[in-house]
């Protein structure tokens, strides 16, 4: 039971980019035998997508609503209860990414009252595959209209084709051809299946790549306690001949490495240990809980797929920082020290602290010290651009100091109703290449591929950072901080 929308906000105003949903009659028949008196019935368009703003305080969002708004209704995944006139509809997987929402609303095969664990609820995975299609189908156009405007017009044939009876077939919606005269007929081979959407020729060859992303609240200060988490992907090509060739994937991790939860799984998958899905990052951890290594079984689509996802409760994060701002009469004085953990790998494609001032005019004067890197201004003069390079220093340890002063402040300058005053942050950007903060990493002589011929194999790692904020400590700390959605 899918729908799917794309929404953009532009000068203040609500655009459904695809004004066409698309509805699974039978599907909803079977969701309203599986559901029973729990049942909630799907609203017209312009409702749910009034109702999913609003859930996603994209609207009304300065109204305090308590269903919504209270500390124990804080989201920590992307499936959504949203409010209708006929029920609270659930789950709605929906995010954000580049200015659009991307939401779908998978069948659950059972009563929703009480409502069972995500981990069982096996459309998500397959709902959220399918986004992540259209986000990599929709995403490189974005900066341009026309090629927008086309591929939103090809998007619904598309969609017939991934999706045509409520159930996705290929996710990979680059891979299917824009025009029904030029769709392909499906494989005559009983045993291939439906995601394998073609046969390869060739020399077998294997590519996986682990990425992990970190995001981080930092606020220095006794009565707030910094978060952190990591959130890494299995991203896989396997260029293999056979109509459903069988493949076994291993992760692995170093001794005491923390363990893997909250795995979500390919659709290509054919099998799994319970144990597996079961640990849950809502949980404490316990010396039961399952530390790998993770076997995944599946029969590869003939494109590149993301063969999991998974999260991590680790020790530390890699860079700790402080960030302070005092205000003398005109200028602010700001200090920002930051660390690489001495178990994080000091080598970075790239690494920069950006430091923006909101509310203010434009930088006026500048006077600094960097103990390491540059520093440069922007050329709206509203932007610290730090830039540390590729390696921290034998001290695993650099600092800048600096007096800033302001001119007259201009509609073109960022402003924030949350950082008001000194309340202000510092957002870390860093990728580091062949690393992991887990240590998850891919053995190739774990790999067994049941298919003619030796396949060369290659795997890459990487940890790149997300929403990674250190708060001015000399400042109150919201907790809760609109912008990091995004």
């Amino acid at each position: 039971l899918l729908q799917y929308f794309g929404w953009e906000k532009t000068n203040s105003t609500n655009t459904l980019l695809f004004p066409r949903h698309r509805r699974y009659p039978t599907v909803e028949v079977r969701a309203e035998t599986f559901n029973g008196s729990t049942h909630v019935p799907v609203p017209s368009d312009s409702a749910f997508l009034k109702a999913l703003l609003f859930e996603l305080r994209l609207v009304d969002d300065h109204i305090f609503v308590e269903h919504r708004d209270t500390c124990t209704q804080i989201n920590h995944s992307s499936v959504y209860s949203v409010r209708t006139k006929g029920g609270d509809l659930w789950p709605v997987l929906a995010f954000q990414k580049s200015g659009l929402i991307y939401a779908c609303l998978p069948l659950v095969e059972e009563t929703l009252e009480p409502r069972p664990p995500l981990l069982t609820v096996s459309g998500l995975s397959q709902g959220l595959a399918l986004l992540l299609g259209i986000v990599d189908y929709i995403s490189p156009s974005r900066k341009n209209e026309a090629e927008m405007s086309a591929k939103i017009g090809q998007l619904q044939n598309l969609l017939i084709q991934a999706c045509p009876l409520g159930t996705p077939l290929n996710t990979n919606i680059r891979s299917l051809n824009s025009s029904f005269d030029d769709i392909q007929e499906m494989p005559t081979d009983e045993n291939q299946p439906a995601w394998r959407s073609n046969t390869y020729k060739g020399k077998p060859q294997v590519n996986v790549c682990i990425t992990e992303k970190v995001k981080c609240m930092q606020y220095d200060k006794r009565d707030v306690v910094d978060t952190w988490q990591v959130y890494g992907a299995v991203n896989c090509k396997c260029d293999i001949e056979g109509s459903a060739p069988n493949v076994t994937l291993s992760l692995n991790l170093p001794t005491n490495g923390p363990p893997l939860q909250d795995i979500v799984v390919h659709h290509c998958v054919t099998s799994v240990d319970p144990a597996m899905l079961m640990s849950s990052s809502a949980e404490p951890l316990d010396d039961s809980v399952y530390n790998g290594p993770y076997k995944f079984p599946f029969i590869p689509p003939s494109d590149s797929f993301n063969l999991c996802y998974y999260t991590s409760q680790v020790p530390v994060p890699p860079i700790l920082g402080r960030y302070q701002i005092i205000e003398e009469g005109s200028q602010l004085k700001i200090t920002v020290n930051l660390k690489l953990h001495e178990s994080i790998k000091n080598y970075f494609e790239y690494c920069e602290a950006r430091i923006p001032f909101f509310n203010r005019g434009p930088i006026a004067q500048l006077e600094y010290k960097v103990s390491y890197g540059q520093l440069d201004l922007s050329r709206e003069k509203s932007l610290l651009v730090w830039s540390i390079g590729q390696k921290f220093p034998k001290s695993l340890e650099v600092s800048l100091t600096g007096t800033v002063s302001f001119g007259a402040a201009g509609k073109k300058h960022p402003t924030d109703y949350v950082c008001s005053g000194n309340t202000a942050y510092v957002k870390l950007y860093f990728r580091i290449p062949d690393f992991t903060l887990t240590g998850c990493y891919v053995d190739q002589h774990s790999i067994q591929i049941f298919a003619p011929g030796k396949p060369k194999f290659t795997a890459s790692r990487e940890l790149i950072s997300s929403n990674y904020y250190i708060w001015n400590s000399k400042a109150p700390a919201p907790m809760v901080y609109k912008n990091l959605l995004n």
